[in-house]
């Protein structure tokens, strides 16, 4: 409930923090393994998908995938959804605009999915409002990036 009540002050009801995932070099790849885990000729690495919120606190991890996936294929293998599937969800109801939800949603930069539970900042905002939401949702998502650098 807390993070509901945070993400409502901070202009997103119904937003439980902001999900992503970085590439964390493995130095000591077993050599059989380094063409699983490289992207071309780059260093192997693997993959850590978060969802942290705004006191960079990480509520979700999911680690060890391999650095040739990307984003899309990590959500799919990812657990994160297991809740939502098992009934487990969060309650929320909240409204936008005059239209309610009873969804609870991430941010999310733009390589995600067009799915009800993540919104994405809008690609070249031009009516003021527009410019309004795209910076703020690129603000607060960026809490998970800063999660990774602590």
């Amino acid at each position: 409930q807390r993070l509901l009540d945070v993400g409502e002050y901070r202009g997103f009801p119904g937003s439980i923090e902001s999900i992503d995932c970085m590439h964390w070099e493995w130095k000591n790849c077993p050599t059989a393994w380094k063409g699983q885990y490289s992207r071309g000729h780059q260093k192997p690495t693997i993959v850590l998908e978060a969802v942290a919120s705004y006191d960079l606190w990480i509520w979700h991890a999911f680690f060890g995938t391999p650095g040739t996936l990307n984003d899309i294929n990590i959500l799919h293998r990812s657990p994160v959804f297991d809740d939502i599937l098992e009934g487990r969800a969060p309650k929320v109801s909240y409204s936008v605009n005059g239209h309610r939800y009873k969804m609870a949603y991430y941010l999310t930069d733009g390589i995600y999915p067009d799915w009800a539970t993540f919104i994405q900042s809008i690609p070249r905002p031009e009516e003021q409002k527009a410019c309004l939401f795209a910076a703020r949702q690129e603000f607060v998502r960026k809490e998970v990036e800063r999660a990774f650098g602590v």
